[in-house]
């Protein structure tokens, strides 16, 4: 049929497309399964049954099931949260019968089955609304560790249910019988508080077994019952309930227990299997791995997901690591490792079982609380074995030992090894652990006597054996020889064999028995220590004492072969500190490397170049007494200096003065080299960079030389004195310490501020000398003050540490020596050590100051803010105190200081130390340090620098709250 002239209005046909369109946009989806809820079973698993959605709106508009009279409607459902996306599960429910139907809908909140590995899933809410297309919306029920609703079904209802989600991810979903799940919670309740209980006894008493006990597997053992304790509290919903924590705040519980269950197996089996007496590298992995895994609870912090999928995947890691340790120690016969072996093997098939679990490969309501039972068997093995270590003193480890086994264990004991020679069959037999000691073979060592001549080095090898025929020839006396033997890879070791014949019943030597030890690292200390009491130990040169002995020596030799008299140059550096305060030590040192090598290049064999100071150098010259040929030769060794040092990208430059002294006939040797310094000093107060020749009554020493001489003579003739001034504890206004301060009171000067000395001292290198006199003399003093006052907090005593103290390996041993003789408590003796001084070489200083605190003594930072910081190196120092400078104590009408005093005071507390502050002159002062925060402080406002005898009196009235000490003072 055919339709002429009929004209379609565009209209119509516009609604028409536009509804088309609409349709097929939202056209819905296949009706829902209604889901038959029978009366009899117990559970229904809905997991796999639900419709998942996730809508980038807050409505989410689906079609229900079909009711009873097979209509499918559509509804439309708006999320709890307004606006942005969110994630939905429908699924429908039929009730066939007639009777009316309750039933629980519960999602739990964690599950480990399926949670995964590497990002797992810790636990959240899970449901947020349930809404039925008819009827009221279920009642959300209170229950700790999931999200629970009463669903009431009609006799021939059909209902659909759109659950609004937290997140996409939903672990489990089941309908209940509230009996049924009200039995199934209350089934696992006695099995939970069982193996709570056992996890928390045996992690009390292994915690009293440390205390008892006291080594160090012991509180390992107790860190890893107390990590499973807290695991299980958290997978038990203990922790939750105890701390009203939900879902979202216990991620970072899980994870931290995950993190620390890790660790704590870590340091067990370290500790346990004594890795760090294995080899040096087991301690090193051992504590790398420990900083790793102790890192992670910074990120739960931040990402605890991240944390705990580290922490799972370490957990593998540390087991099989630590089961190719224990075989290989078990293999060596290592009875802890074999004693291990049933624990590390029940490890081993948990986290077998625990893989399984997290990767949803086995799935079964029991497998979670399985797995926290078997984690409680560990620990209980665990327990069993560390007990026979904690109870091994008893009778079979007290048993009858014979004298034999006596003597070999005090052999082993000692580091000693058997050294026997049958003298009839001329055969030496020594213990094999000289050859693992040598890198020898097994046996390399034994048969004749002859044979050790070859080990031996050449120079010990006549004396050896003369030692031996006389012991044979004369058949009495020992064998008591130092000799060296070679090693595998050539070097030559120390041994030290102790023996004696044993003589037979004919009177002849049957046998020498006795011990051989190796002694090479006691000699190479005790040579060391000579080479240091006469070498200097940057340069190699002779120091003063060899020198002095040299020039001593060569006098001697001119005087009696009537010959020239030998002479000596002195060369000091010009503004040589300069150098260390800009460049730092490091740069200072390789210039004096730099400079002795030149000048050694220059001399002849006959003479000596000795390294005398710091920043002094000594030239004895034995074949020339010429005035003019020495100034000659010490210009020549001026212009060798003044040449340009490169170090690194710069060229360093240095001029020298050059002092010259020719010896006389019964001239002594101390003076010699004092002339040929005085000469120097000449040099240097007309300009430096020239060379002076000492000529008696000429060359009159400037002050400062004189009063370097009068400081050695007051540090010998116990001028010098220390004053103290206190040290003040804001908190309950009483006398917590003092600082030793250094006085000296000159016979002819009268007082000599330290201002005038201190650098004197520094340039002559008597700053070592007088340093520990005011170490020694102020730790003497703090041990009267502590022995008269028992009572309260120990006082303590500061004292100033300068730059050549400091860089000093002496330092460690003068404070260790000062500790020992004084008996002072080591935390009372506070070393002070300036800003600028330890940011001149912040590397070794940040070693030196390490060691000083490893041997107890206190560290304070001193002049903090004057100097140049740099925070990344501060955090890296042991300081316990922070020294805050006078100028930002006093209030002198900068709006700034108060702001820079308080940010100081905040920096050290949140470094963990403690504040002192210089220069409080009045009580305004005073009172803005408490109000800041400051722990002591110090100034005349509470006392003046007095002596020993006034401050030992004022540290008896300590216990009193001090009010202007000034005057008392």
């Amino acid at each position: 049929m055919r339709l002429e002239g009929l004209r379609v209005s565009p209209f119509p046909l516009r609604i028409l497309l536009v509804l088309a369109a609409f349709f097929v946009l939202v056209r819905p989806a296949a009706a829902l399964e209604a889901i038959e809820v029978p009366l009899g079973v117990a559970t229904l698993d809905l997991t796999d049954a639900v419709e998942r959605y996730s809508s980038d709106t807050d409505r989410l508009q689906v079609s229900t099931a079909a009711g009873a009279d097979g209509i499918v409607r559509r509804i439309e459902v708006r999320a709890q949260n307004d606006g942005g996306s969110s994630d939905w599960v429908v699924f429908a429910l039929a009730n066939t019968s007639d009777e009316q139907i309750d039933r629980l809908l519960v999602a739990p909140h964690y599950r480990l089955v399926g949670s995964g590995v590497l990002t797992p899933d810790l636990g959240s809410v899970r449901i947020v609304a349930v809404t039925p297309s008819e009827g009221f919306a279920p009642e959300h029920l209170d229950e700790p560790g999931a999200d629970v609703f009463r669903i009431t079904l009609d006799p021939g209802a059909i209902v659909t249910y759109i659950a609004q989600l937290s997140s996409p991810k939903l672990t489990e979903l089941h309908l209940w019988q509230p009996e049924a799940y009200e039995e199934s919670v209350n089934s696992f309740t006695l099995y939970r508080g069982i193996v709570l209980g056992i996890s928390a006894l045996l992690a009390l008493f292994l915690t009293v077994l440390f205390v008892v006990r006291g080594t160090a597997m012991f509180p390992a053992s107790a860190i890893l019952a107390w990590a499973v304790f807290g695991y299980i509290a958290i997978d038990f919903g203990i922790i939750g309930k105890v701390f009203g924590l939900g879902p979202e705040a216990l991620q970072a519980w899980r994870a931290a227990t995950e993190v620390l269950l890790s660790l704590a197996l870590t340091v067990f089996l370290a500790t346990y299997l004594h890795l760090h007496r294995w080899h040096i590298r087991y301690a090193h992995l051992t504590g790398i791995w420990l900083v790793v895994l102790t890192a992670l609870f910074g990120i739960i912090l931040i990402d605890p997901t991240t944390a705990a999928g580290i922490a799972r995947i370490s957990l593998p890691i540390t087991v099989m690591l630590g089961l190719a340790v224990i075989v290989y120690l078990a293999f060596r016969g290592f009875d802890r490792a074999i004693m291990l072996v049933p624990s590390w093997t029940i490890l081993v098939f948990w986290l077998a079982m625990a893989w399984l679990a997290v990767s949803g490969r086995i799935d079964n309501p029991s497998i979670q609380p399985a797995l926290a039972g078997g984690l409680v068997l560990l620990v209980m093995l665990v327990a069993f074995t560390i007990m026979q270590h904690a109870f091994a003193g008893g009778g079979l480890a007290q048993g009858i030992v014979s004298d034999a086994e006596q003597k070999a264990l005090a052999l082993v004991g000692a580091g000693h090894a058997i050294w026997d020679w049958d003298v009839a069959r001329d055969r030496i037999e020594i213990g094999h652990e000289i050859e693992t000691v040598l890198g020898l073979k097994r046996g390399a060592l034994e048969g004749p006597a002859r044979n050790w001549l070859g080990t031996l080095h050449p120079t010990d090898r006549d004396r050896f054996r003369a030692v031996l025929d006389a012991v044979i020839a004369q058949r009495r006396g020992r064998i008591n020889q130092i000799f060296r033997m070679r090693a595998a890879d050539g070097r030559f070791l120390w041994f030290h064999l102790k023996a004696r014949p044993i003589v037979g019943a004919d009177g002849e030597v049957m046998r020498c028995s006795g011990t051989l030890a190796d002694v090479t690292e006691a000699r190479t200390a005790e040579d060391r220590l000579l080479h240091d009491a006469i070498f200097d130990n940057l340069t190699g040169l002779p120091n003063r004492q060899l020198f002095l002995d040299r020039l001593e020596q060569a006098l001697l030799r001119a005087e009696a072969a009537a010959t020239l008299m030998p002479s000596v140059i002195y060369l000091d550096l010009d503004g040589f500190q300069r150098i260390n305060d800009e460049n730092g030590i490091s740069v200072g040192d390789s210039v004096l490397l730099a400079i002795a090598r030149r000048l050694s290049r220059l001399l002849s064999p006959a003479d000596t170049l000795a390294r005398i100071g710091g920043d002094g150098f000594a030239i004895l010259l034995g074949a020339q007494s010429e005035a003019d040929g020495v100034q000659e030769f010490a210009d020549s060794l001026r212009i060798a200096v003044r040449a340009a040092i490169p170090i690194g990208d710069q060229d360093i430059r240095v001029t020298a003065s050059a002092g010259v002294a020719i010896a006389t006939k019964g001239a002594a040797t101390a003076e010699t080299l004092k002339d040929a310094e005085t000469a120097s000093f000449h040099a240097k107060r007309q300009g430096g960079d020239r060379t002076s020749l000492y000529r008696p009554g000429e060359i009159v020493r400037r002050d400062s030389d004189d009063l370097q001489a009068d400081l050695a003579a007051a540090l010998e003739g116990g001028e010098i004195e220390l004053v103290y001034q206190p040290i003040i504890r804001l908190s309950d206004n009483t006398i917590a310490g003092f600082e030793a301060l250094v006085r000296w009171e000159h016979p002819r000067r009268g007082s000599v501020p330290p201002s005038e000395f201190i650098p004197v001292a520094e340039e002559s290198g008597l700053i070592v000398q007088l340093g520990l006199f005011t170490l020694e003399r102020a730790a003497r003093d703090l041990a009267l003050w502590q022995a008269a006052l028992r009572e309260g907090p120990p006082l303590f005593v500061s004292v100033n540490v300068s730059s050549q103290q400091l860089l000093r390996y002496d330092l460690i041993n003068d404070v260790k020596a000062v500790l020992a003789r004084s008996g002072v408590a080591p935390e009372t003796l506070k070393l002070e050590i300036t800003e600028s001084l330890v940011m001149q070489n912040p590397e070794f200083a940040a070693k030196m100051l390490e060691e000083i605190r490893n041997l107890g003594a206190s560290l304070a930072l001193d002049d903090f803010g004057t100097g140049y910081s740099a925070l990344s190196y501060l955090q890296r120092f042991p300081f316990d105190t922070i020294k805050v400078d006078r100028s930002f104590v006093a209030n002198n009408g900068s709006t700034a200081r108060p702001v820079i005093l308080r940010s100081i005071i905040t920096l050290a507390h949140d470094l963990g130390m403690d504040v002192v502050a210089e220069g409080a002159e009045t009580e305004s002062d005073t009172l803005e340090l408490i109000q800041l925060g400051c722990e002591y402080v110090q100034g005349y406002l509470y006392g003046r620098p007095m002596s020993s005898q006034m401050a030992h009196q004022m540290a008896r009235r300590r216990q009193q709250p001090q009010q202007s000490l000034a005057r008392s003072a």
